[in-house]
C-alpha cells in the first residue's frame, strides 16, 4: 500500500484531488461570504445615507418644541415633524417605520418623540413613552454618529434592519436621534439562497475533484490556475470576470457553475446598487421638492450630460454611470436650510459658503457606499472651473476629468436658462453666448463644442 504512493501519476492525482478540493471549498467559501456579506454591508451603508440624509432634513428646534407627553401629539411642531417623515417614507418605499427619539438623560432609557409607526399601528409610540435603547448598541452609537444594527431582526412582519443618525442643532449639538426601519427581506433571502448554493456547490465540487483527479495532470493543472485566478478576481470585487473554459467535462461544468454563480453576484449587487440609486434619487426628488425653482434640474443636467457624452464618442458603459451620477449631482444641497436654498435676495458671504460647502456634503454622503473614484470625482469638482477658480478644491485644466467637465457644462447650461429665486432664465440664445464667453475659462472648450452640436441638433430636428 505505502509503494503505490511512491508512483508519480498516484501522487500526482491525489495533488490534483486536494487541490482542487481546496479550491472549491475556498471559492465556495469566497462567494457565498462576499454574496451575503456585499448584501448586508451593502445595505447598512443605504441606512446609515437614508438615516443620516433624513435627519438634516429634520428641523431640531421644532423637533425639541414637541411636549413629551400624551398632549405633544395635538402641537403643530408634532404634526410638522410628522408631514416630513411621511414625505421621506414616501419617497422610499423600503422603509418600513421611521422615528425620533431623545435621550432625556445619562441612562438607555430614551422616549419616543414623533413615531411614524406604520409596520405595526398597535405599536404606535405617543411622544413621552419610554424605550430602552440599551437593548441595541448602535442605536446608542447612533446619537453622536451615522450607525446601523450588525444583524437582521425578524419577526411576524418580516425581516428588518435599523439604522440611526443624530439630529444635531445649530450648533452641531446632538439634540435626539432619528431612526429608521428599513426592509431586509430581500437580504435575507439572498442568504438562504447563497448557503443552499454553496452547500450544492461544494459537494458537487468534491464529487468533481475526485473524478477529475483521474485525469493527466498536464490537462487538469491549466484549467485549475485559470479557476484560481477567476476566483482572485471574485474576491477582489471583479464580479463580471468569466473563466474561459469551454467543452462539456467536469472541469467544463465547474467552471459554468463558477461563472454563474459569478454572474448572479453580478446581477445581484447590481440590484443592489439600482435600490440604491432608487433610494438615494428619492432623496434628491425630497430635496427639489423643497427649491420649486430647481425642479427637475437634476433630470435635465443628465439629459444634456448624456447627449454630450455621445457626441463626444464616450462609451455606453461609461454614458449610463454619468447619467447615474450626475442625478445625484447636487445631493450635498439637503445640508443646505431652506430659508437660504430659497432666498430671493442676494446671499450673504455665510450663507454663499453653505452654498459651496455643497460638493464636499453630497461626496461625504456617497463616499461610504460609491466605489467608483469617477462618480465620487463628479459629486466634488463640478463646481471647478479651468481657471482654477472654482471650488472646493480649486483644481485647473488637466486636474479636471472631462467627465467632470461634461457635467459642469451640462450644469450650468440648465441653471442659466431655468429661473432661480433671484433672477429670471436666461435665455438659449443668451445661455450660448455665455458659455462663449467662458470657454477656456470657466468650461472646457471641447465639451462646450460638443453642446453647441448638440443643440444645433435638436433644432434642426425641431425645425
Amino acid at each position: 500500500m505505502k509503494n503505490i504512493f511512491k508512483r508519480f501519476d498516484i501522487r500526482v492525482v491525489v495533488a490534483i484531488v486536494a487541490t482542487l478540493s481546496c479550491v472549491v471549498i475556498a471559492s465556495d467559501f469566497i462567494l457565498f461570504r462576499f454574496t451575503y456579506q456585499a448584501q448586508f454591508e451593502g445595505m447598512r451603508s443605504q441606512l446609515k445615507i437614508i438615516a443620516q440624509t433624513a435627519a438634516l432634513l429634520v428641523d431640531a428646534d421644532k423637533l425639541t418644541q414637541v411636549p413629551l407627553n400624551k398632549e405633544g401629539i395635538s402641537t403643530p411642531q408634532f404634526d410638522y415633524v410628522e408631514a416630513l417623515l411621511k414625505k421621506i417614507k414616501a419617497a422610499n418605499p423600503k422603509i418600513k417605520d421611521i422615528y425620533t427619539l431623545k435621550k432625556v438623560d445619562s441612562g438607555n432609557i430614551w422616549r419616543f418623540i414623533v413615531d411614524l409607526q406604520t409596520n405595526n399601528p398597535a405599536d404606535f409610540s405617543s411622544p413621552g413613552d419610554t424605550y430602552d435603547a440599551g437593548r441595541f448598541p448602535e442605536m446608542l452609537k447612533g446619537y453622536n454618529d451615522p450607525s446601523a444594527d450588525t444583524k437582521i431582526e425578524t419577526d411576524q412582519w418580516g425581516s428588518t434592519l435599523s439604522g440611526y443618525a443624530p439630529i444635531r442643532d445649530d450648533l452641531g449639538r446632538p439634540v435626539a436621534v432619528l431612526g429608521v426601519d428599513l426592509d431586509a427581506g430581500d437580504v435575507a433571502t439572498v442568504y438562504r439562497q447563497s448557503l443552499s448554493q454553496a452547500l450544492v456547490i461544494l459537494l458537487v465540487g468534491i464529487i468533481l475533484a475526485i473524478i477529475l483527479g483521474a485525469f493527466i495532470s498536464s490537462r487538469v493543472l491549466g484549467p485549475v490556475k485559470r479557476l484560481i485566478h477567476g476566483t482572485r478576481h471574485i474576491s477582489r470585487g471583479n464580479l463580471d470576470h468569466r473563466v474561459p473554459i469551454k467543452g462539456d467535462d467536469e472541469i467544463g461544468e465547474l467552471a459554468n457553475s463558477f461563472n454563474s454563480m459569478a454572474k448572479s453576484l453580478e446581477e445581484s449587487r447590481q440590484r443592489l446598487m439600482d435600490y440604491f440609486y432608487d433610494a438615494v434619487k428619492s432623496l434628491v426628488l425630497t430635496l427639489e421638492y423643497r427649491d420649486q425653482y430647481t425642479m427637475g434640474h437634476s433630470q435635465s443636467v443628465a439629459h444634456y450630460a448624456e447627449k454630450i457624452a455621445q457626441h463626444m464618442g464616450i462609451d455606453a458603459k461609461t454614458i449610463d454611470m454619468l447619467k447615474k451620477v450626475t442625478l445625484l449631482h447636487d445631493i450635498g444641497k439637503v445640508g443646505v436650510r431652506d430659508n437660504v436654498l430659497n432666498k430671493p435676495d442676494k446671499l450673504s458671504d455665510a450663507e454663499w459658503e453653505k452654498i459651496k460647502g455643497h460638493p464636499v456634503l453630497g461626496w461625504q454622503i456617497l463616499k461610504p457606499i460609491l466605489d467608483d473614484p469617477n462618480m465620487l470625482e463628479i459629486i466634488r469638482n463640478h463646481h471647478e472651473r479651468q481657471d482654477g477658480k472654482g471650488y472646493p478644491d480649486g483644481l485647473i485644466r488637466e486636474q479636471i476629468s472631462l467627465l467632470v467637465a461634461i457635467v459642469t457644462v451640462a450644469d450650468s447650461y440648465d441653471a442659466m436658462t431655468s429661473n432661480r429665486p433671484y433672477r429670471q432664465g436666461m435665455s438659449r440664445e443668451e445661455a450660448i453666448e455665455q458659455l462663449h464667453v467662458g470657454k477656456g475659462k470657466q468650461f472646457h472648450p471641447d465639451v462646450v463644442d460638443a453642446l453647441l452640436e448638440v443643440l444645433k441638433k435638436t433644432d434642426q430636428k425641431t425645425a
